[in-house]
């Protein structure tokens, strides 16, 4: 996971465009976030502990309002102002953000989003352009089969659903390149509707607060899933801006490394920080390296391929990696990927179908 430092001028978003940021990252951006006094000093308040409220470490009613409001509240004086949050962006511009921020940090994402919607306002006219100009559009923002995955699920937006995005889960599932996260996002930021939707960012919040263990586990547990569902809010609009604020909560306060505790709305109710922020008891956190990876070498190789006008010589990759197994076999897995294309005599390019 990347972090990345925001600077973004706090807007609390319109309705029912709340749209998420940094999905599956972590971002240890500042807020100017206004907590209560009590929160403020992290002195408790009697009987306020999340998981004493309800049986089984699930919250109860009382106390599931009780963070919706605080919350909620902070969000609407602390949300950034991004442009997949605007009502212009609409469901495709929603989709587009949801594609991109997976594992990618805002500030890396948003000068590409921009240039993507004013190339591809619709999914219909991503979907007339050949896979490889989705590819080449997506520039540095790593994991490149993101590209194809959107530009497929473009097709079939166009094919299926006349052009539009669809706003029921089921269909958004059915999506190609869309798993329950991504159908769960669209469907709460750019319609409005009652999901549970559980980014890297929500999971901290929700361990934290409610748990006391200061990460998640690395992937979502069942047990994840049925806070998430139990922590949910009945109404619907409320759900949705539940979802957005939660994710920002975790995104600019409740951050990995250095949580702001003194700026958190919920401080007062924290679990974690009421034990007195127990450190992780797990397996050591590793960030991933890059440096000398095949990931490094894929991208180096792509770079070649979207900067060049026409079909890229075997010569001219090779140039740009010392090391010929490793070249050979990171080219290869990026043909595997299909995100190259092998013409004749070694020659290669990005993919027109």
């Amino acid at each position: 996971m990347t972090a990345t430092t925001e600077t973004s001028t706090p807007a609390a978003p319109s309705s029912p465009s709340f749209a998420a940021s940094d999905a599956a990252v972590s971002d240890p951006a500042a807020s100017d976030a206004a907590v209560s006094d009590t929160a403020a000093s992290g002195a408790p308040v009697p009987g306020a502990a999340v998981t004493e409220a309800g049986s089984g470490g699930l919250p109860d009613a009382r106390a599931a309002a009780g963070l919706h409001s605080s919350v909620i509240t902070w969000f609407g004086a602390n949300a950034r102002d991004l442009p997949w949050r605007r009502p212009d962006a609409g469901a495709w511009g929603v989709m587009v953000s949801e594609f991109m921020l997976q594992q990618t940090p805002v500030v890396r994402v948003l000068p590409v989003y921009e240039q993507w919607m004013a190339r591809w306002p619709r999914p219909a006219d991503l979907a007339a352009e050949p896979p490889g100009e989705a590819v080449r559009a997506w520039g540095r923002l790593g994991y490149p089969r993101r590209a194809l995955r959107l530009h497929g699920a473009a097709q079939a937006i166009t094919e299926r659903h006349g052009g539009e995005v669809p706003s029921e889960h089921g269909q958004l599932i059915s999506l190609p390149g869309i798993g329950e996260y991504t159908a769960a996002a669209v469907a709460s930021f750019a319609y409005g509707r009652r999901h549970a939707v559980l980014d890297t960012n929500v999971r901290r919040v929700f361990s934290r607060a409610v748990a006391g263990v200061e990460y998640p586990p690395n992937a979502t547990t069942a047990a994840e899933r049925r806070l998430a569902r139990a922590l949910l809010p009945d109404d619907e609009t409320t759900a949705a801006r539940w979802a957005a604020a939660s994710m920002e909560l975790g995104a600019l306060v409740c951050t990995a490394k250095s949580p702001a505790c003194e700026r958190c709305p919920i401080a007062a109710q924290c679990v974690w920080r009421l034990a007195g922020k127990p450190a992780h008891a797990g397996a050591p956190r590793r960030g991933q390296t890059y440096a000398g990876t095949d990931r490094q070498v894929r991208g180096k190789l792509l770079a070649v391929l979207r900067d060049a006008p026409g079909p890229v010589p075997q010569s001219q990759l090779d140039a740009v990696w010392h090391e010929p197994v490793q070249r050979a076999r990171a080219l290869d897995g990026l043909v595997a990927d299909g995100l190259v294309e092998p013409l004749a005599d070694g020659v290669y390019r990005l993919p027109l179908s």
